[in-house]
């Protein structure tokens, strides 16, 4: 059997390079991935459905297309490279139940704009991958699909809710996937896994085709966005991906810059360590060594009050609340009403089809709402940290912050810290890009990974500190899970 190891380590750059030159058949690669899924998929539990059939069938296509093209160089940016799609992402004739039982038979009708878009470019679909129920979770299963595990360490999680999208281009299986994020759901499951992964601005990509609908502000805080082996791979995708679609009323233009005009002696650096969850000391110390690594490139180093961010959790949960859109119960009941209390007392006798968190997130809900006049404090408070953010940050200034409060935890440990996604979820609401990137490993071998966040609009800055941190400390290693 061939090693496939110079294709399931390479970059999008480098496969595109070798595909327009012709050393390389969109067969061959496609191949290879499938492979890797077929070898990885029963230990980790990441792709839930597959379309090889139709993949290869694409990547016959995109051979015949590359074998006649008078100008390789203008050719489609994604022609023949291979890629997953989170689970409520809608793509024609895959799945579309959002992890919740009684939608365990839906399937999309049509492709989401963000899957269109990609398969425009040549990209080529070759599975869905799992998704916590209901997608408000820091950790990936559900009673449909199972639980999937972090391919570093098969007791650990992947996060959520794009934890088979981490854990699949983690393994190799895929040099990126298309997830979505609103509290996390990128960056988490990119810092457990060990992969690059961007949450664009807000309103930079249309959720046209996302299940279930977001609309309003709620669309503003819910992006969808790439995670992938390098950070050169990111700009790439996020062009092909944004720009209004004139469906969805949020979205707007932006003029994305180049990550390669950035030069870091212009780029001020602002460390923040915590910003209210008792983030581990290996987390701060990553922050401290990508900014030490920083500034030895030429980045001048600032200080910013973590205390400024100290009501996270409240901002969140305030702007998501008056952002609208269906209730947490509403989701997971599919339009019926969910009795929470009567599904936790069936969970408990084995008989519910809910798992636990999406439970307790909907018990949450209920509890902890905010009365009228404390959203609308809390809304106003997050729209004046924006502000202020982003005139400390300025067109040149990032931030520098844990993407979690510690490496991935053993399965069900989130359920012990359930308000640590604040790391990432206060930048939804802000509606600030931010890449997360690994930088080390901690002592059990797990990933540890920072974040880099910047001013709305300015995708291509958090790009490029990334990529040079990238260079400074080696950044995606695939992993082989246990018992491979």
């Amino acid at each position: 059997m061939s090693d496939d190891s110079p294709l399931i380590d390479a970059s999008i750059a480098e496969l595109g390079r070798r595909l327009r030159a012709r050393t390389l058949s969109p067969v061959e690669l496609v191949d290879a991935h499938i492979r890797r899924i077929e070898a990885v998929n029963p230990l980790i539990n990441a792709v839930i459905a597959e379309r090889y059939a139709a993949a290869r069938d694409e990547a016959r296509a995109a051979e015949a297309r590359i074998a006649s093209a008078e100008d390789p160089a203008a050719l489609p940016p994604l022609l023949g490279i291979p890629f997953t799609a989170k689970e409520y992402i809608a793509a024609a004739g895959m799945p579309l139940s959002g992890g919740i039982w009684s939608r365990r038979h839906v399937r999309a009708d049509s492709d989401a704009e963000t899957i269109r878009r990609l398969r425009a470019a040549g990209a080529i679909l070759v599975g869905t991958t799992n998704v916590p129920e209901g997608g408000l979770w820091m950790e990936t299963y559900n009673d449909i699909y199972g639980r999937t595990r972090n391919p570093w360490d098969l007791r650990r999680t992947s996060g959520g809710s794009s934890g088979g999208d981490g854990a699949i281009v983690a393994a190799g299986g895929v040099p990126f996937a298309l997830g979505a994020d609103v509290g996390g759901s990128i960056r988490i499951p990119a810092a457990f896994c060990g992969v690059v992964g961007h949450k664009p601005s807000g309103r930079l990509v249309p959720n046209t085709g996302f299940w279930p609908r977001a609309e309003g502000d709620l669309s503003a805080y819910l992006v969808c966005g790439p995670l992938a082996r390098r950070c050169a791979d990111i700009m790439p995708i996020l062009r092909v991906i944004s720009g209004p679609d004139g469906v969805d009323p949020v979205t707007r233009p932006f003029d994305l810059g180049d990550p390669g005009a950035v030069d870091l002696r212009d780029v001020v650096v602002y460390p923040v360590e915590t910003n209210g969850p008792r983030v581990r000391a290996v987390m701060r110390r990553a922050v401290h060594s990508a900014a030490v690594a920083l500034a030895d490139r030429g980045a001048t180093i600032a200080e910013l009050d973590p205390r400024r961010l100290r009501r996270a959790f409240m901002i969140w949960s305030a702007m998501m609340s008056s952002a609208g859109g269906p209730s947490y119960g509403d989701i997971l009941g599919d339009g019926a009403p969910l009795r929470v209390g009567r599904e936790i007392f069936k969970l408990l006798l084995g008989r519910s089809h809910h798992t636990f968190p999406a439970l307790a997130v909907v018990a949450a809900e209920k509890l902890t709402k905010l009365v009228p006049g404390k959203v609308d404090q809390m809304v106003a408070a997050g729209r004046a940290l924006r502000a202020e953010l982003e005139q400390i940050l300025g067109p040149r200034g990032v931030l520098l912050h844990p993407p979690y409060t510690r490496p991935a935890p053993r399965h069900y440990g989130p359920m012990f810290t359930p308000l640590d996604f604040v790391c990432t979820g206060l930048f939804n609401v802000l509606e600030l890009p931010s890449t997360t990137l690994p930088i080390a490993r901690d002592r059990h071998g797990l990933p540890v990974a920072v974040q880099v966040i910047g001013r709305r609009g300015d995708d291509h800055l958090t790009v490029a500190v990334a990529s040079a941190l990238e260079e400074s400390f080696g950044g995606w290693h695939r992993a082989n899970p246990p018992g491979l």
